[in-house]
C-alpha cells in the first residue's frame, strides 16, 4: 500500500505542474512571443523530466508517452481541437507527424541496434570474457582498481572515436565482472555508472572527441583558433581532474562488500568458424568506427554492419533478436522526439534568448550561458545543444570586450563546449548513459544523483581554471 500511495502521489506531482502550465495563459510565462505549439511542448517537456526524474511508471513508458502527446497536441495529423487555436492566438509551426516518428528510425537508433548485436554475439561467443582478462589483469582484484580500469580505458578510446561505440565496447566486458560479484552488492552499480562517467567526459580531452567540442572550433578562427595540441592542454587536465573526483564519489555512493573481487576471467577464445567470424567482426567495427574520416562512412552506417553479419552467418538468429532491449530503444527515441521539438518548434531557440545578455557582467554571461547549455543537454542531444547555443555564445563573445578580462571569445566558447558534455543526469541525456542503463543494473535515481553532483563539479572547476589562469 506505501509503494501504490508513493507512486499516486509522484503521479499527481508530475502531471500537475504541466497541467498547470497548459491552463496557464500564454502571457503568463515570461518567455517573449510563446506560441500555442511552444506553450503545449514546454508542458511535456517539463512531464517529461519530472516523470523521468521521480520514476514513478518505467522510463520508456514515459517515452512513448511522450511521442503519443507531441503526435496528439502538436503534429500536422494531431486532434482537431489543437489544429484550431482561439481567435487571437498564434498556433505557431505544427510538426510533421511523420518527423515525430522518425524519433524511432534515427540513426543513433541503428548505432544502439548495432552495438546490442556486438554486445550479443560477443557473449555467447565469451569473447567479453576474454577481452576482461585482457585488459582488465593489471588492475588486480580489488573493485576500486577494476572501476579505475574500466574509467581509464573507457576514456583513452573515447578522445578518439565515438563515446557510444566507445560504451558499447566496455559494457561487453561488464558480464563477466557482474557474475562475480554477490547478489546485492551496490558496488556493482559504481562498476556500471563508471563506464558512461569515463566515456562522456573522456571526449572533453580532444577537438574530435564529441561533437560540442568540433562545433566551438568552428567559431574559433583567427586569433582566437586552437589547434589540437591546445586543446588537450586544456581539456586532459580537466578530464584527468573530474575523473578522480568521480572515482572517489562512487566510491563513497556505491560502496562495495568485498575487499577483492576474484574475476571469472578463466578460458580461451574460441575458434570456430562463428566465433572468428565475432572476433573479426568487432574488430573490424571498432577499427571502422575509429577511422571514419579515411574510409567515408560515418558512426552510423558502420553500426549496421555487425547486424548484417551477424544475422547472415546465423551468429544471432530470431532468439538472439529478442534479446535486443527494445525497452531503451523507445526510451532514447522519446529523448529525440523531445529534442525534434525543442528544436523544430523554435522552444529550444526562445528558452535560451530568454535572458538579456547584454545586461549581464562578463563572470555572469559565462556562468549563465554554460549554465543553460548543461541543464539542456540533460534532456537533448548535446550536440543540438550545442550547435543551438555556440552561435549565440559567439556573437557575445565577439561583442563584449569586456569579456577579454577572463579569456575572451576562446574562453567561453571552451567553457560551453565543456558544459555541453557535462549534461549527464538522466538515462535519455546520452546514449552511453542509455547504454548503461539497459543493463537493468543500475536506477534512474542513480543515474540522476552522480549526474547532478558530477555536472556541478566539472563546472565548478571550469570555472576556477577560467578565472584562475586568465
Amino acid at each position: 500500500m506505501a509503494n501504490n500511495a508513493s507512486v499516486i502521489i509522484k503521479l499527481l506531482v508530475c502531471f500537475g505542474l504541466p497541467l498547470g502550465i497548459l491552463m496557464l495563459p500564454i502571457d503568463a510565462i515570461p518567455i517573449d512571443d510563446l506560441t500555442l505549439v511552444q506553450h503545449r511542448l514546454l508542458a511535456i517537456f517539463l512531464l517529461a523530466a519530472l516523470l523521468w526524474v521521480l520514476e514513478p511508471v518505467p522510463v520508456f513508458a514515459t517515452s512513448i508517452l511522450i511521442i503519443a502527446l507531441e503526435l496528439i497536441m502538436i503534429s500536422d495529423k494531431g486532434l482537431t481541437l489543437f489544429r484550431h487555436p482561439p481567435a487571437g492566438h498564434d498556433l505557431g509551426d505544427l510538426l510533421s507527424y511523420t518527423d515525430i516518428f522518425s524519433a524511432f528510425s534515427s540513426p543513433i537508433i541503428i548505432l544502439f541496434m548495432g552495438g546490442f548485436a556486438l554486445a550479443i554475439a560477443a557473449s555467447k561467443y565469451e569473447l567479453d570474457n576474454n577481452l576482461a582478462r585482457v585488459l582488465l589483469r593489471p588492475f588486480g582484484n580489488q573493485p576500486r582498481f577494476i572501476m579505475l580500469g574500466l574509467m581509464l580505458i573507457t576514456a583513452v578510446f573515447s578522445m578518439f572515436m565515438s563515446n557510444t561505440a566507445t560504451t558499447v565496447m566496455m559494457l561487453a566486458l561488464l558480464g563477466p565482472i557482474v557474475a562475480s560479484a554477490p547478489k546485492g552488492d551496490i558496488g556493482i552499480k559504481a562498476l556500471v555508472l563508471c563506464i558512461p562517467i569515463a566515456a562522456n567526459t573522456g571526449g572533453i580531452a580532444t577537438p574530435i572527441g564529441t561533437p560540442p567540442n568540433a562545433i566551438a572550433l568552428q567559431y574559433l578562427t583567427g586569433d582566437n583558433a586552437i589547434d589540437f595540441l591546445s586543446w588537450m592542454m586544456m581539456g586532459l587536465p580537466f578530464v584527468i581532474i573530474q575523473l578522480t573526483i568521480a572515482w572517489f564519489l562512487l566510491q563513497k555512493l556505491f560502496p562495495s562488500t568485498q575487499k577483492e573481487m576474484v574475476l571469472k576471467l578463466n578460458g580461451q577464445f574460441k575458434t570456430s568458424w562463428r566465433a572468428i567470424t565475432v572476433y573479426a567482426t568487432f574488430a573490424v567495427t571498432i577499427l571502422l568506427w575509429m577511422t571514419t574520416k579515411l574510409h567515408g562512412m560515418n558512426t552510423y552506417v558502420v553500426s549496421i554492419i555487425p547486424l548484417a553479419v551477424f544475422t547472415l552467418t546465423g551468429i544471432m538468429g530470431k532468439e538472439e533478436l529478442k534479446q535486443i532491449n527494445w525497452d531503451v530503444l523507445w526510451l532514447v527515441a522519446g529523448g529525440i522526439a523531445i529534442g525534434i521539438g525543442l528544436d523544430r518548434t523554435g522552444l529550444a531557440s526562445a528558452l535560451a534568448h530568454a535572458i538579456d545578455y547584454e545586461s549581464l557582467s562578463p563572470v555572469a554571461v559565462v556562468v549563465t550561458l554554460s549554465v543553460i547549455c548543461w541543464l539542456m543537454a540533460n534532456f537533448m542531444s548535446n550536440t543540438a545543444t550545442a550547435n543551438l547555443l555556440m552561435p549565440i555564445a559567439a556573437a557575445i563573445g565577439a561583442s563584449m570586450e569586456s569579456l577579454v578580462a577572463i579569456g575572451g571569445l576562446q574562453g567561453l566558447l571552451v567553457v560551453v563546449a565543456f558544459s555541453a558534455s557535462l549534461g549527464m543526469i538522466l538515462p535519455v541525456s546520452t546514449p552511453p548513459n542509455s547504454l548503461a542503463y539497459s543493463t537493468g543494473l543500475i536506477e534512474s535515481k542513480d543515474m540522476a544523483k552522480t549526474g547532478i553532483i558530477i555536472g556541478i563539479i566539472g563546472l565548478l572547476i571550469v570555472y576556477a581554471a577560467l578565472f584562475i589562469l586568465t
